[in-house]
């Protein structure tokens, strides 16, 4: 079974960055998108940025974009978000996502929970 683990998530002031990694077990698909989510307390999970296996292209949620940036290490089959310039309206649980093309599966981590407050 596919597993994500998150971590990075923290306290941290408006203005402050921060990084969160996910690291990806137990798949052999050679053809994947791995996306960061996020749920805000009494919101939906919506998607923050994804990017593909393949030729690294990447997405972004207009909110995020100039401030975040989505990268990865194949070899070490990790993600990562680096978030500069944090807002109070990011605070929320981000969650990895790792979405197999040939099959149509996703797979979920667990979540990490950031906070952005003074």
């Amino acid at each position: 079974q596919v597993q994500l683990v998150e971590s990075g998530g923290g306290l941290v002031q408006p203005g402050g960055s921060l990084r969160l990694s996910c690291v990806a077990s137990r798949f052999t698909f050679s053809s994947y998108v791995m996306s960061w989510y996020r749920r805000a307390p009494g919101k939906e999970r919506g998607l923050v940025a994804s990017i593909t296996s393949g030729g690294g292209n990447t997405n972004y949620a207009d909110s995020v974009k100039g401030r975040f940036t989505i990268s990865r290490d194949n070899a070490k089959n990790t993600v990562y978000l680096q978030m500069n310039s944090l807002k109070p309206e990011d605070t929320a649980v981000y969650y990895c996502k790792l979405l197999s093309i040939q099959t149509m599966t996703a797979y979920w981590g667990q979540g990490t929970q950031v906070t952005v407050s003074s």
